[in-house]
């Protein structure tokens, strides 16, 4: 029971401030039954008010009968007709109260689709945001299959959705399920479809190559027929809220190995949805017999793409570049890429063969390649010295700005520092390139000195260079020795000489 102060209060601001229900109960502080209860006492409907008269009701009959014949007729357009009969309202409240007299679609009734064992898989692809790799930023894709009968769940994730990637997938489901589905259902995705008209399909010709491989029959569902695929839907939305939220990885290949073993057991624990009384593993163990054999070969897929060598030896593919041969240069060649390798090919001649790198910039080397470099042009020697510097000394490319700030040489820096990298290798010239830094002598000559100090604390003998350089001026130049009696004549003449001082 609330005061008969508090009913009139609510009745004044009910009918005087227009307040409703929800804002009276909030405000007040009482339940929004006893609101209401207040209000039919009063023989006052709730939601029920005295309100001006709408300038839109003249176009009440109007709006009707054009959403009898148009009834998906767009609210501006319909707001441009009313305008040139007078109406004088604006957009925003026209669209408000056009609202309240469109038709209600018609609910429709879908059947719950039932699929044999063996006889159905779902497919899509899952977006999971963007996870950075060194320099790169690459977006993270999940590829989804589900077997229509059992329930069972393939996730593997990739850095993009590319039709390689695509066929990856499906090649790994079907290992992972030791079999292939006799129908796999995809939506209109232009890696399975590339044009559609109607009940005209245009099949991506690679996925009927994987088909043909595998033996099993691509469908696409029809244009606006998300249920028909609803099983991997609702997969995608259950991998993100049970398994993706909140999960920790180092990599990739962390993400992946975590999500296989999810598979297996979380998800494969769960209860089958066509009978809770039994698990997805103990429904799928049964699908598992009806699968097609699988082929005696995986379908190949990797990526294959035609490159050009430009002036300098090294192709780009996927945001980094790989060294070839310096010969190959200004030729055009093949990159053909897995997940974990990087072929380049001349024909039937595989040249070159790298790890492949996801990062962004990266400049990815074999030492043959740069040895030959080297050797096949002579000016690419201080370029190679620098860059030699830089991968065996991380704080040299520091260095080498704070030398070119005090203006020093860094010609005859990278010459004496590569010296001293042959002299006392990687881990000691990088501990003296930080000290000189740190003193703020960023020259050639205290690194030296730091050098020779530590050699000295050490109580290590000097450093001897083992070998000249391999420069043609030195190799050919013929030393004749000279007679030692010489140099005996110059202790004669000191012994005789002038006595004067």
């Amino acid at each position: 029971m609330i005061s008969p102060e508090r009913a009139a209060e609510i009745l004044r601001l009910y009918h005087a401030e227009k307040w409703r229900v929800g804002t009276l109960a909030r405000q007040l502080g009482v339940h929004h039954n006893t609101v209401r209860r207040v209000l039919a006492q009063a023989g006052q409907a709730p939601g029920l008010t005295t309100v001006r008269p709408s300038m839109v009701e003249p176009f009440v009959p109007l709006i009707r009968a054009t959403f009898e014949k148009y009834p998906t007729l767009r609210a501006s357009r319909l707001y441009a007709m009313v305008r040139e009969r007078g109406y004088r309202g604006g957009p925003d409240h026209f669209r408000h109260v056009v609202a309240r007299y469109r038709p209600a679609p018609v609910a429709e009734a879908y059947l719950r689709l039932r699929t044999l064992p063996g006889e159905q898989a779902q497919v899509d692809w899952g977006y999971f945001g963007k996870l950075r790799v060194g320099r790169a930023e690459r977006a993270l894709w999940g590829f989804v299959m589900v077997l229509s009968y059992s329930r069972q769940i393939f996730l593997r994730f990739f850095f993009g959705n590319a039709m390689a990637n695509f066929l990856r997938g499906h090649v790994a489901a079907f290992e992972s399920f030791n079999g292939v589905p006799r129908v796999l259902l995809y939506d209109n995705l232009k890696s399975a479809v590339l044009e559609r008209v109607g009940q005209a399909i245009h099949f991506n010709p690679t996925l009927l190559d994987l088909a043909a491989h595998y033996r099993f029959e691509p469908r696409p569902v029809a244009v606006a027929r998300g249920n028909e695929k609803g099983r991997v839907e609702r997969a995608i939305r259950y991998i993100r809220e049970s398994y993706f939220a909140a999960r920790r990885f180092r990599d990739l290949a962390d993400l992946n190995a975590q999500a296989t073993a999810w598979c297996a057991e979380t998800a494969a624990a769960r209860p089958c949805p066509e009978d809770r009384t039994r698990r997805v593993h103990e429904v799928f163990a049964e699908e598992q017999a009806r699968l097609l054999a699988l082929p005696d070969n995986p379908f190949a897929c990797e990526d294959r793409v035609a490159v050009t060598v430009g002036r300098s030896p090294y192709v780009r593919f996927d945001l980094n570049d790989y060294s070839v041969p310096p010969y190959y240069v200004r030729r055009e060649l093949v990159v053909e890429a897995t997940l974990d390798t990087v072929r380049i090919v001349d024909g039937l001649n595989v040249i070159a063969t790298h790890a492949r790198s996801w990062d962004k910039g990266a400049q990815i080397e074999l030492p043959e390649h740069i040895a030959a470099l080297v050797a096949y042009k002579q000016a690419a020697r201080h370029h190679r010295g620098l860059d030699r510097l830089h991968h065996a000394c991380p704080i040299a490319s520091a260095f080498f700005v704070s030398v070119a700030e005090r203006g020093g040489n860094l010609g005859a820096t990278t010459t004496g520092l590569l010296r001293l990298l042959d002299l006392y290798g990687a881990e000691l010239l990088d501990r003296a390139l930080g000290a000189a830094l740190l003193s703020g002598a960023a020259h050639l000559a205290a690194v030296r000195q730091l050098l020779d100090q530590t050699r000295r604390s050490s109580h290590q003998a000097p450093p001897v260079a083992v070998a000249l350089p391999d420069d043609p001026r030195l190799r050919d130049v013929v030393v004749h020795p000279h007679e030692l009696s010489t140099y005996d004549q110059l202790t004669t003449e000191k012994d005789n000489g002038d006595d004067t001082h």
